[in-house]
């Protein structure tokens, strides 16, 4: 990703499908271990304070996750050197890499079930420059891995090559570490050197190859980057599809976080789940919507371009186009709200309705009250935010402005143009407008011509 001065964010911590790379690799270790209670330990560089502090102040997901420092940076064996005190004796280490965001936990399953003294992950690549290379002996077996910049013509010229994750006994594992040397064209302690040194012992190590060489993609730059976030979200997609979702263009969407869809749910183009997104059963969701951390009902219709963040959605409901949902709105059933309707900290009732151009802000609004074009809920003094009340069967006309605190009563109708900061009676019509004067003898002013 370049120089850490050209990267406030420390390059796990840049997002994948909505979450930071390590975070996927985590996912993807516990899943794998789920029934050996891994001990995890993370290794620490540029930035480490950071990526420490996402994963412990409850921004992500740090249970059972340890970290230590690595300063300086002295190649990968130097950074499993810097994790000795933590390993477990009793349990092998598996050594996987913050910056590979896709490797599934299936494969890493393959690597753990090996049942040898060491297993590594590799691949074959009709292209395998950049990665070190595995070399076997004559009849097969695993002899060491050579770096790239190390490598003979011969080597270079094989094409399996290593992914750099492996698993290991961990008491041999400490003691190969501590004879690793650095007299490379690095300078530095390659954790790859132990193969060499286990074969030179007998023990038996294999190469396991991955099936899915996209697994295996790592991350250096803002172009693999991308690379990556498009794989992540063509497996989304899918996902989505074998679920039942229809989506308009598989290509075309972004997810970044968690989609629960139900039955016969569509997708348009352009659209973005963010957190945790729940879709009920007939769910439409329009062009270009943005959905975060909400819950849409069976039936509900989503139109183009309105977004959703914190919502909670009632079946058969209307939103959009051009709407927005803040958090805390809670809609029942069959709500409707139309174009250029920001709703804020409030719940509408069932059938409710705000069709145009509407701001409703920590309100309690009722069943089927109709709020007309250009309402406002008034909710901030200035210093602190009040609620508005509005009973069922209210209807208010357009252009209305409820100053809160207020309630407006059941059956209650307010004019349009009205001004309210009084509680208005139920059942009965409330006008609160200034006298409407015509001045006669007027003029309007008249602009001076210029030159």
């Amino acid at each position: 990703m370049g120089p850490p001065s050209r990267h406030a964010l420390p390059k796990v911590l840049h997002p994948v499908a909505g979450r930071p790379m390590l975070a996927h690799v985590l996912d993807a270790v516990r899943a794998a271990t789920a029934d050996l209670h891994p001990n995890i330990v993370v290794v620490i560089g540029h930035g480490g304070k950071k990526v420490q502090k996402a994963f412990l102040d409850n921004t992500l997901d740090g249970t059972g996750v340890r970290f230590v420092e690595q300063i300086p940076q002295l190649g990968t064996g130097h950074a499993v050197q810097q994790s000795i005190p933590l390993l477990d004796d009793a349990v092998p280490t598996l050594v996987l890499y913050g910056d590979v965001p896709l490797i599934g936990s299936a494969t890493l399953r393959r690597l753990l079930d090996a049942r040898v003294d060491v297993a590594l992950l590799s691949m074959q690549l009709a292209e395998p420059a950049g990665y070190g290379r595995i070399v076997r002996g004559r009849d097969g077996t695993v002899l060491r891995v050579v770096e790239e910049r190390d490598a003979t013509g011969e080597e270079r010229a094989l094409s399996e090559v290593n992914t750099g994750i492996l698993i290991a006994p961990t008491i041999e594992l400490k003691r190969w570490l501590s004879a690793l040397s650095n007299r490379n064209t690095q300078g530095e302690y390659y954790l790859t050197d132990i193969v060499a040194q286990a074969a030179a012992e007998d023990r038996s190590v294999v190469a396991v190859q991955t099936v899915n060489a996209e697994e295996m993609l790592g991350v250096n730059s803002k172009e693999q980057l991308a690379a990556v976030e498009r794989i992540a979200q063509r497996r989304a997609a899918q996902l989505l599809m074998e679920r039942g979702a229809t989506l308009a263009d598989a290509a075309r969407i972004d997810v970044r976080g968690t989609v629960n869809v139900g039955a016969e749910v569509s997708i348009d183009v352009g659209c973005v789940f963010e957190g945790r997104v729940d879709l009920g059963d007939g769910v439409r969701v329009g062009a270009y919507c943005v959905l975060r951390d909400c819950s849409i009902g069976a039936g509900a219709e989503l139109l183009p371009f309105s977004y959703l963040d914190g919502a909670t959605v009632g079946a058969a409901s209307r939103i959009g186009p051009y709407a927005r949902l803040r958090p805390g709105t809670q809609l029942g059933d069959e709500v409707h709200i139309g174009n250029f309707v920001e709703v804020k900290g409030s719940t509408l009732g069932h059938g409710s309705k705000a069709n145009h151009l509407a701001y409703i802000g920590d309100a309690v609004v009722g069943a089927h009250v109709n709020i007309g074009a250009g309402t406002i809920t008034a909710n901030y003094d200035g210093a602190n935010k009040h609620r508005t009340v509005i009973e069922d069967d209210v209807s208010i006309g357009s252009n209305a402005v409820l100053v809160a605190p207020v309630t407006i009563g059941k059956g209650a109708t307010i004019g349009a143009g009205s001004t309210v900061s009084k509680n208005a009676a139920a059942g009965k019509l409330t006008v609160a407008r200034a006298k409407q004067t015509t001045l006669d003898g007027w003029q309007r002013p008249v602009k001076e011509r210029k030159g």
